[in-house]
């Protein structure tokens, strides 16, 4: 990822209780690793030879939205002027399986138009996640 041009943000939605803010944004970050494993730094080791697992070598701010506001994005990012961006969404009915074999068989059978997102990770052109999320306050 060049970081000149290119910026991920995480964005939920700010009414959702305090644990499922929490399990949105790490559901995303983790989906986020998978998808762009050069983004995780190689393991350090600290002063007493301990290892420790690498991170992301950039920041990825969370940013609050009304559902309103989460869902006008998620259409946005449909449109042809952002199909280059990386979109995670979490929604609320993956936020209600079990399984991950129950969400693939409800997924299914709703349209796009029915669901609720909790929360969006977008990574790509500065300039773009800029015009989608650059209004949006930091989640405190």
């Amino acid at each position: 990822m060049n970081l000149q041009n290119e910026k991920c943000v995480i964005v939920v939605d700010e009414e959702l209780p305090l644990g499922i803010i929490a399990n949105t944004a790490v559901i995303l970050g983790i989906t986020l690793g998978k998808t762009m494993p050069e983004a995780v730094g190689p393991d350090v080791i600290d002063q007493t030879e301990k290892s420790h697992l690498g991170i992301i070598k950039f920041p990825v701010p969370v940013l609050k939205s009304s559902a309103e506001k989460l869902k006008y994005i998620r259409e946005q990012l449909y449109q042809d002027d952002f199909h280059d961006l990386l979109v995670v969404d979490f929604s609320d009915l993956a936020q209600s399986c079990k399984t991950y074999d129950d969400f693939i068989q409800k997924m299914i059978q709703v349209p796009e138009s029915a669901l609720k997102y909790f929360g969006l990770a977008i990574c790509g052109s500065k300039k773009k996640v800029a015009k989608l999320t650059g209004s949006l306050p930091l989640l405190r």
